[in-house]
């Protein structure tokens, strides 16, 4: 079905709000453990809580921001989250020490306008193509996450990690340009909001339902897993002698390697419907990717360790909310949502902390392998319960 006009700019803005935003969220990933170094009370695990502690903000204030949308209007709540954003950012780029570092992050995260912005795409669209709409998200936000990897490193040589948080500050205020000049006013295509926003009642068979928890307790593991991984991987690049300069066409190399390779197995798993067999086997490369990364490799193994841990996290990344809309009904699909966010930016800020603790007070070892334990528990999960995924229906 063919959108319409006021569709198509809902599509284009919305979707440019949450990638200026998400751009300026991950744009610090892949350095603010190697600037932290330089901050007079740096610890490891301050690094850690650096790096993760935005996903504190955002799985406790989803849905309480979501709520005060619709009291208070989704264009306002936007606005004012992304002042927050701009607001953690500024304190952020000030910093003089890890400690207001990790506040100005948790700031950043307090911002969350995630599923504020989810509501307006319900206000705006039909729901027959509304899934069009949340493709054209999830686009941009890869886009946005794989544009940050690149970026990171070869801005930071030269305008400094300071300079990139008052870059991501700029780009919020950019965004809120984009929300009061170009996002269509607020109005109600289709009024039940339960498409999008949680709704208390249905909060008890959504947590009944054993496929979405399992969901659940995979995107908290995955972003777990992607933070971890930027606590330690930029260390790790710099210690085997990669200097940060180079760290930007590492990542670009290994970002289109993966996506080369991820493209065939989407296109082959939803021929084949053989979705069970493609996590599991994205999952694999997970375990081997942890393991090979426990055993001091050379740099050349690292490389091969990141296009693995990438190809198999972009896909993933892409499965299960695809796996999430076909497993609830459309009915439920607001409050499945809501779990899945909040277990989304928990793993995050779990990430973190655990990379932090454990390079802290145990060793980088222990840490891949927990890592490693962690995907094949995953591995093993998914291949016991997590059933073939059927057409959704809206019983």
């Amino acid at each position: 079905m063919k959108l319409t006009q006021l569709e198509q700019r809902a599509a284009i803005t919305i979707a440019g709000i949450y990638g200026l935003r998400m751009l300026g969220l991950f744009l610090v990933l892949p350095v603010l453990v190697v600037y932290a170094q330089g901050l007079p009370d740096y610890s490891v695990i301050l690094a850690g809580l650096a790096v993760g502690i935005y996903g504190l903000g955002q799985a406790l204030l989803q849905i309480p921001l979501g709520y005060l949308s619709d009291r208070f209007g989704r264009k306002p709540i936007i606005i004012a989250g992304l002042l927050i954003f701009a607001l953690g950012s500024y304190i952020a780029a000030e910093s003089t020490t890890l400690t207001m570092l990790v506040i100005g992050r948790a700031i950043q995260g307090a911002g969350a306008i995630a599923s504020t912005l989810m509501a307006f795409v319900s206000d705006l669209s039909r729901p027959e193509v509304r899934s069009k709409l949340m493709a054209a998200i999830g686009a941009t936000i890869g886009f946005a996450f794989v544009l940050s990897l690149i970026l990171g490193p070869w801005l930071t040589v030269h305008i400094g990690v300071s300079g990139l948080f008052y870059f991501t500050a700029v780009l919020s205020i950019a965004a809120i340009a984009v929300v009061v000049w170009l996002v269509p006013e607020e109005q109600k295509i289709h009024i039940d909001n339960s498409h999008v926003l949680p709704v208390t009642a249905q909060m008890k068979s959504v947590f009944a339902n054993q496929q979405l928890q399992l969901m659940n307790a995979s995107i908290f593991a995955l972003h777990l897993l992607l933070t971890a991984m930027f606590v330690v991987i930029p260390l790790k690049l710099l210690s085997n002698g990669l200097p940060l300069e180079d760290h930007s066409i590492t990542y670009l190399t290994v970002m289109m390697a993966s996506f080369l390779l991820m493209l065939p197995m989407m296109i082959w798993t939803e021929k084949k419907q053989q979705h069970v067999t493609a996590i599991s086997l994205a999952l694999f490369m997970l375990v081997v990717a942890t393991l090979l990364l426990s055993v001091q490799p050379s740099l050349m193994v690292i490389f091969v360790c990141l296009g693995l841990f990438f190809f198999a996290f972009n896909f993933v990344e892409a499965m299960i909310p695809f796996s999430v809309s076909r497993l609830c009904a459309v009915n439920h699909f607001g409050t499945a949502m809501g779990f899945y966010s909040t277990s989304q930016f928990s793993g995050a800020f779990m990430g973190g902390l655990l990379a932090g603790y454990c390079l802290q007070a145990l060793d980088e070892q222990i840490l891949f392998w927990i890592l490693c334990l962690i995907c094949l528990i995953w591995f093993i999960a998914i291949r016991i319960w997590l059933q073939p995924v059927a057409e959704k229906t809206d019983t």
